[in-house]
């Protein structure tokens, strides 16, 4: 079975030219239930650099659907068996303001887009730069 991979590596990825936040803003929880974007922010802005991509992604899936701790390596495999999106396609990027930076070891950081250090990021040339995905075409 082909394994499928969210991850970057030293990379930054930029907020969407559409994202209509001017400052990163902490996703707001709707209801009682915490959606995805809650879900990746509270993991990453909480440990950076301690999960990579797909890490962060299974383990929203996971929470979602309320698989046991027994499951989750048979479901991360099949989870990852077809392509999932990636970061660029996270509300973070696309609606929230915050830009994601892979370091060597494809772990991630969140950088709120009006910070110096989303900035640098965005400049540097040792970096793979790209941008989140519009919510537009």
């Amino acid at each position: 079975m082909k394994v499928h991979t969210t991850n970057y590596t030293n990379a930054f990825i930029m907020v969407a030219d559409d994202c209509p936040a001017v400052t990163a803003e902490v996703p707001p929880i709707k209801g009682t239930t915490k959606t995805a974007a809650n879900l990746q922010f509270e993991q990453i802005i909480e440990n950076p650099y301690k999960f990579t991509s797909d890490d962060v992604l299974f383990r929203v899936y996971a929470h979602k659907n309320e698989l046991r701790k027994a499951d989750l390596e048979e479901a991360r495999t099949v989870f990852f068996s077809k392509g999932q999106p990636c970061m660029r396609a996270s509300p973070l990027t696309k609606r929230y303001g915050w830009g994601v930076h892979a370091d060597k070891d494809g772990k991630i950081a969140l950088y709120a887009r009006e910070t110096p250090e989303y900035k640098q990021f965005s400049e540097d040339k040792k970096l793979e730069v790209v941008k989140a995905m519009k919510s537009a075409r």
